[in-house]
């Protein structure tokens, strides 16, 4: 007993050597692993981040070089400058930033609960949801949105956030049979998905055509004219979600090892996946709340970065780092590449689409053989 206990002991207080690229570090009661490679990921995620967005917030019409942007930041620039960042540009590109955060956490931490590359706010309805419950208030609101009035400013992003949480209750009690299965939380969420989309799709046929057209441009996803009241909402609520997400995420190493040894290990299953869930979806649904539904950042952003990392499952504060990337970058495209300005949610989706489809092919393969 003795031996045994000093060689626990040894090999506890000498781990280092023994998983190469992973630490324990312990701080009081609280425990981890230190991955530097995850850290090194984000933390050049956060650079190109900071880069792209300067370079967003100094390109249009009016061109003011990074130099400038940064000058401006940090309280300098003349007036006319300060002017076109912090009320023009600055609010549309944090919009962007903090959309795609919220969507790259909300997609990471829904396909680590239903360990499949497929699970996201996209496929399970969520984002659908949101958008139908949207144009649903611009086609019966008609006049009074168009003027930008309360039910525009108010009324369209809470519709789209009770819609997408509402979409993700039904989901969640299709697919809960005596605990939470992946396979069959997908399949669920693409068919309730599906008939979101279709009430979406049959509003805008029924709509007048001025109506339409708005309808239409929320589906797609767009930054366009976002301004401080944009930044607000999705920015209190990445403040309160992160945190909790993070205190949640000690057990996903348990879930990726299966529902019985999940259990074996003492984790609480219904109430972890429970309160994981309820996480991805309140990011999910106030992204598309705040640009409607960027389409396929949730559910290529934590593949990419899983791939990055090389870890066993996407990593959460990676994901959020590269979803912001990833959406300024696409509004950057989408407003110089063309000499039009697009959507974002179109470039984003010219980007995702050829993903899914090779995450689709990969799986038939592996069902083949």
């Amino acid at each position: 007993m003795s031996a045994g206990g000093v060689d626990q002991v040894t090999r506890y207080e000498r781990p280092a050597g023994r998983v190469p690229g992973r630490t324990p570090v312990r701080v009081g009661p609280l425990s981890g692993v230190w991955r530097p490679r995850t850290v090194g990921v984000t933390l050049v995620g956060l650079v190109l981040l900071g880069l792209v967005a300067a370079v967003n917030v100094g390109r249009g019409d009016f061109p003011i070089s990074v130099g400038e942007v940064v000058a401006v930041l940090f309280g300098g620039g003349d007036r006319a400058d300060r002017f076109v960042v912090l009320e023009l540009r600055l609010p549309r590109t944090l919009t962007g930033l903090l959309v795609g955060a919220a969507l790259g956490l909300s997609g990471a931490i829904t396909q680590v609960v239903a360990r499949n590359p497929l699970a996201s706010p996209d496929i399970l309805g969520v984002t659908a949801g949101g958008s139908a419950a949207a144009v649903a208030v611009i086609v019966l609101g008609g006049g009074s949105v168009a003027g930008g009035g309360l039910l525009a400013e108010v009324g369209l992003p809470v519709a789209a956030l009770v819609g997408g949480l509402g979409t993700a209750a039904l989901v969640y009690l299709l697919a809960y049979r005596r605990g939470l299965d992946g396979y069959r939380l997908v399949l669920v969420g693409v068919g309730v998905g599906a008939l979101a989309a279709a009430l979406a799709n049959w509003l805008l046929v029924v709509a007048e055509i001025e109506e339409a057209a708005r309808g239409t441009v929320w589906l797609v996803g767009s930054l366009y004219a976002r301004g401080w009241e944009h930044v607000v909402p999705v920015g209190l609520a990445l403040v309160v979600l992160v945190p909790v997400a993070l205190l949640l995420a000690f057990p996903l190493g348990a879930l990726q090892l299966g529902d019985d040894t999940a259990r074996g290990l003492g984790l609480r299953l219904n109430r972890v996946r429970a309160g994981l869930v309820t996480v991805a979806v309140g990011l999910a649904a106030v992204a598309t709340a705040s640009a409607g539904p960027v389409a396929f950042v949730a559910l290529v952003v934590p593949q990419i970065c899983q791939r990055l990392v090389g870890g066993a499952r996407p990593p959460l504060l990676a994901s959020a780092v590269y979803g912001a990337l990833l959406t300024v970058a696409a509004d950057l495209l989408a407003r110089t590449a063309l000499g039009v300005e697009l959507p974002v949610g179109v470039v984003t989706a010219i980007l995702g689409a050829p993903y899914l489809l090779h995450l689709l092919v990969r799986g038939n393969r592996r069902v083949s053989v």
